[in-house]
């Protein structure tokens, strides 16, 4: 049988979002009947209906605005889900509305995108709820925002008008951990740019807004590493049957691997993948599937099922943002029920730390939040979460808070870490304060063959090189021609790269500034005791902190430590990316990408300086060992 290539198209979920009167629906009802997904009996009455109120032209709007109220009114008051496809891909749209009263309607919409179109009216230039759904699409990490500057039309289509207009929301946009940032000047009443380019804005060369969403990247905020599966129920139809229900929030499983249960921390194996359609060789996050595991293990609704070696983070103390969405204000006394993928648990509200003003992005001090406010806070649970920051994982990173006795949803939260005191320190101070931190009644244990000894054996000093640079600079290539250089002289090696320690010691860390932290430290610590075992350590990581690398510099004795600064213009390490990481960066598909959205704060006072754009790895090596030689860790 032939498959339904249909089945098979990308699918991208979007969100609309502007002030009142900005033309949202307007604009979803020119891409529906542009796009021939329209029937006809729809269209007369839409085309009747704007008959009846006098218009001269089709109010298109009327298709998408379904409530009486919003057509009497015209509105948008609640969300408004559609779909349309094309040859090229499948959209689901939530037309969200534009009014303040109305913000937690754009949160409830907005969660599951991963584009958002926010429209500005040309007439009237960047205005507050512009901001406003900035801001959220940004709270909500949405990979993908589109600025449609509506109704050219009104101004002449004035280019001008248009780049002012470009210029001060990236501006605005700026402040904000911003995804990719796109802007089309377009005529939604007219269809200017909408689904054809436009011959009235012969200065504008970008893609039509349909290109655009036919084009983007979809699948950007889908985490297909970390494997997570909530149960929803467990089956055994037969005795010699039992399975375990759910859809995959993250990652990817096949049949053999091992996986641990959560929160009973049992191992096992996972026999097969079960779906409608038969058993599978894989599953990916959003199948909804069936696993059987070799081992009996007790298994219900709210537990986890997870990679063995890639485990969630686990606490009953978390601080997240809270988007409130009740009209009853945040009672910090009330034991909510926290709904958090398949498992709940009661939870309150231990510190509300500030209100967000969205407005002016402003933090301040608040005792409650009232209805569409958005703020920081200490959540406490009765039992732990087995969670990822929202930051790294959507999926596990949100959560809903359920009022006790009305059972309505009252809050949707993103969870930003758990809350503990090394994670509320700054980049500036996180090494320093965390050096002094120790676990209580252990001591350091020597080894049985002393440094001294192993060195005498080794005939050279043990030394950690750190080897510090952007992505693409050439550390690794430099320090593995240094440490085949090493070898033949005789020297005892050890070798850490970025890459490598990520897929072991440290694949439960992400890349935010604070993941970036412990992952260094845990380098710094291991480098510390292959450097007791009289090594010649190599560490190539970027470790963009100066905090940091002090740190790592801290754990070793004066003179032992050699921090080898590789530096590369930005703009030959982009032209160079190896990987392919700086294209995704620019692109908006990797956050916190070390020059590009996170800054790399250079050495001061390094001890070597390698300028890999200037001089060949060969030459480089020479310099290092020559270094080496002028400080009495190598001979010859």
């Amino acid at each position: 049988m032939t498959p339904d290539p249909y089945l098979s198209m990308d699918l991208l979920r979007f969100t609309t979002a502007g002030s009142v009167d900005d033309g949202k629906s307007t604009l979803i009802g020119r891409l529906l009947l542009d796009t021939k997904n329209i029937f006809e009996d729809q269209l007369e009455a839409v085309e009747r209906a704007s008959r009846l109120r006098g218009e001269d032209y089709v109010d298109l709007a009327l298709y998408t605005d379904g409530l009486r109220a919003e057509r009497e009114q015209r509105i948008t008051i609640d969300v408004a889900y559609r779909f349309f496809a094309t040859p090229k891909r499948k959209f689901i749209i939530a037309d969200t509305p534009g009014h303040i009263q109305y913000t937690r309607n754009m949160v409830t919409g907005a969660s599951t995108a991963e584009l958002a179109i926010i429209l500005i009216d040309a007439q009237k230039g960047v205005v507050t709820q512009s901001k406003r759904h900035g801001f959220i699409a940004s709270l909500l990490q949405i990979p993908h925002v589109l600025v449609a500057v509506n109704k050219m039309d009104l101004v002449g289509y004035d280019q001008g008008v248009f780049q002012r207009i470009a210029a001060e929301y990236t501006a605005f946009a700026s402040k904000l951990s911003a995804p990719s940032l796109t802007f089309i000047p377009i005529s939604a009443l007219l269809g200017d740019n909408v689904v054809q380019r436009s011959a009235a804005m012969p200065w504008y060369d970008g893609p039509s807004l349909l290109h655009h969403l036919e084009h983007v990247n979809v699948g950007a905020s889908r985490n297909l590493v970390d494997f997570r599966f909530p149960v929803q129920m467990a089956l055994r139809p037969s005795a010699g049957f039992r399975g375990f229900a759910g859809q995959i929030a993250s990652g990817v499983i096949r049949p053999g691997e091992e996986v641990v249960v959560l929160p009973s921390g049992r191992a096992s194996r996972v026999r097969s993948i079960v779906s409608y359609e038969g058993e599978l060789a894989e599953a990916a996050a959003g199948d909804s599937v069936l696993l059987t595991l070799e081992d009996e293990i007790d298994v219900s609704r709210g537990d986890m099922i997870v990679r063995a070696g890639n485990l969630p983070q686990a606490s009953a103390a978390l601080q997240c943002t809270l988007c409130w969405m009740s009209e009853e204000p945040l009672n910090r006394h009330t034991p909510y029920i926290l709904q958090h993928t398949t498992r709940q648990v009661r939870a309150h509200v231990d510190q509300l730390t500030y209100r967000i003003d969205v407005d002016t992005l402003h933090r301040e001090p608040a005792q409650t939040l009232e209805l569409n406010e958005i703020g920081r806070v200490r959540l406490v649970t009765t039992q732990p979460l087995y969670f990822d920051s929202y930051q790294v994982n959507r999926a596990t990173g949100n959560f809903i808070l359920i009022d006790p006795y009305s059972n309505n949803t009252v809050a949707a939260g993103m969870i930003r870490r758990e809350d503990q005191e090394v994670a509320d320190l700054t980049v500036a101070n996180f090494s320093e304060k965390l050096a002094t931190i120790r676990s209580s009644n252990v001591v350091w244990e020597r080894t049985a063959i002393s440094q001294e000894l192993r060195e005498q054996r080794h005939g050279h000093r043990a030394a950690v090189l750190w080897f510090t640079g952007l992505s693409g600079s050439g550390k690794s290539t430099i320090a593995r021609l240094l440490e085949r250089r090493l070898w033949a002289l005789g020297c005892e090696t050890f070798y850490l790269d970025g890459d490598n320690v990520r897929h072991g010691l440290n694949r439960d860390l992400g890349f935010s500034a604070e993941d970036r932290q412990e992952n260094i430290r845990r380098v710094g610590e291991v480098a510390r005791l292959a450097f007791e075992h009289g090594a010649l350590t190599l560490c190539t990581f970027i470790s963009p902190f100066r905090a940091d690398r002090r740190f790592a510099r801290s754990l070793l004795p004066e003179g032992r430590f050699l921090e080898i600064y590789v530096k590369c213009d930005l703009e030959i390490v982009k032209r160079r990316d190896p990987k392919g990481l700086y294209a995704r960066a620019l692109a908006g598909e990797i956050a916190d990408f070390t020059g590009i959205s996170s800054p790399y704060e250079e050495p001061e006072a390094a001890e070597l300086v390698i300028e890999s754009d200037l001089i060949s790895a060969e030459d480089a090596v020479e310099a290092i060992l020559a270094e080496l030689a002028a400080r009495g860790v190598v001979t010859g």
